[in-house]
């Protein structure tokens, strides 16, 4: 079963992104090319935050619990949805 990451943002939180983004990317980077993080990526509106699909929970899990956007406040919330994807 899948994961479904969602990040909200605040303005101050956004403010606080481009500090954070390098060490953000490289996490990303890192969970993609272990196979884990299948899609990312904001919104069309930056603002009303992100989306992030992975292979199961425990990778969604442990990627929040490192990542700088939660860690340093630009992420103001995060949901955690289990998925049944069809079209796999």
């Amino acid at each position: 079963m899948k994961a479904v990451m969602l990040y909200e943002v605040t303005l101050e939180g956004m403010a606080k992104a481009p500090a954070n983004y390098p060490a953000h990317r490289a996490l990303v980077d890192e969970f993609h090319a272990r196979g884990v993080l299948l899609m990312v990526g904001t919104f069309a509106n930056p603002a009303e935050g992100a989306m992030a699909i992975f292979a199961n929970r425990k990778a969604a899990e442990e990627f929040i619990g490192k990542d700088p956007f939660v860690l340093h406040g630009v992420v103001h919330k995060w949901t955690l949805r289990e998925w049944n994807e069809v079209l796999a």
